[in-house]
């Protein structure tokens, strides 16, 4: 072999062809600061240097001070920060480090003294890396799929539609991180905090299910309709659900002369007629889940004055 033969780059291993083990399983966090190219080039830099220091400052707080010491992979994205972690600690990284990291952000925000305050999107997954200790080690289908969910329609959606003076922290969480450290109960959070989600990504061959988490929401947050995350078609925007007229956000009226109106979903049986409408009138909102029976009870004859 020739001397300079040494210094080409090994071949890149075929797939299917033998089996081989499977690399290191690890959790892996991202992060990423929203409107981060909206801000003037001078502020680029202390962004990116302030990312990652109040991540190390929430995981001191947390007494969680092992999981950045012993961190993966690390590395910069200029407007945010990914490293990979044992995935046994993962239930401590939802919670109670993203409520800490909430905290350490309103702190920060708070003594900015009018700066454009830093709000962060997380992503949280679970999967095996390569895990070679240099700058090449952690790349692999997982880590791309984190970002994805990063860059996602539900959780950009969310932190934009809460209050930025109140809300700085909304994360998305795998399926599979959601399954093995949320719905397992091994998490301090109980599972009606998180919202489940289909995650896609404009102009991206992507989609998976997800699972929202807002530490300290100051918007509503509402289920996925009934059906969504079982096609490929872009769930409805979560954090601008339908409300009534009068409350704040977005409002909607619904009307239907002479008819009937029946929105969200509707467990159980449901019979409806109609005749030339006589009968109860019923103002308001009756938009989002209803759960059992909400059918109305009628005493005396109803049809009184049907045609």
């Amino acid at each position: 072999m020739r001397e300079s033969d040494s210094e080409l780059p090994e071949r890149i291993t075929a797939p299917y062809t033998h089996s081989r083990p499977l690399p290191p399983y690890r959790g892996i966090l991202a992060v990423d600061a929203k409107d981060f190219t909206g801000r003037p080039a001078i502020q680029h830099e202390a962004v990116s240097r302030a990312v990652p220091a109040l991540l190390k400052t929430a995981l001191a707080r947390a007494e969680l001070r092992d999981i950045w010491e012993d961190r993966r992979f690390p590395a910069t994205t200029g407007d945010g920060y990914v490293f990979g972690f044992d995935p046994t600690r993962m239930p401590f990284v939802i919670h109670p480090l993203l409520l800490t990291l909430q905290d350490v952000l309103t702190d920060y925000n708070v003594l900015s003294h009018g700066a454009v305050p830093i709000r962060l999107r997380a992503s949280l997954h679970i999967g095996p890396l390569p895990d070679t200790g240099d700058e090449f080690g952690g790349n692999g289908t997982p880590r791309n799929d984190t970002h994805r969910l990063l860059d996602s329609h539900p959780v950009k959606a969310v932190l934009a539609s809460h209050k930025e003076s109140i809300t700085h922290v909304a994360a998305i969480l795998s399926d599979r991180c959601y399954e093995d450290a949320v719905a397992s109960g091994y998490t301090g959070r109980h599972a009606d905090h998180f919202v489940e989600a289909a995650a896609t990504v404009e102009g991206k061959q992507f989609f998976q299910r997800a699972w929202i988490y807002v530490p300290q929401p100051s918007g509503p947050l509402y289920e996925e309709p009934a059906g969504a995350g079982t096609s490929q078609e872009p769930a409805r925007e979560v954090g601008r659900p339908l409300q009534a007229e009068g409350s704040q956000g977005r409002s909607t009226r619904n009307s239907a002369p002479n008819g009937n109106i029946n929105t969200g979903t509707v467990h159980g049986g449901q019979s409806v007629r109609n005749h030339h409408v006589t009968g109860d009138h019923v103002e308001g909102n009756k938009a989002d889940r209803v759960r059992g029976f909400q059918g109305d009870q009628v005493r005396g004859n109803k049809y009184q004055g049907r045609q």
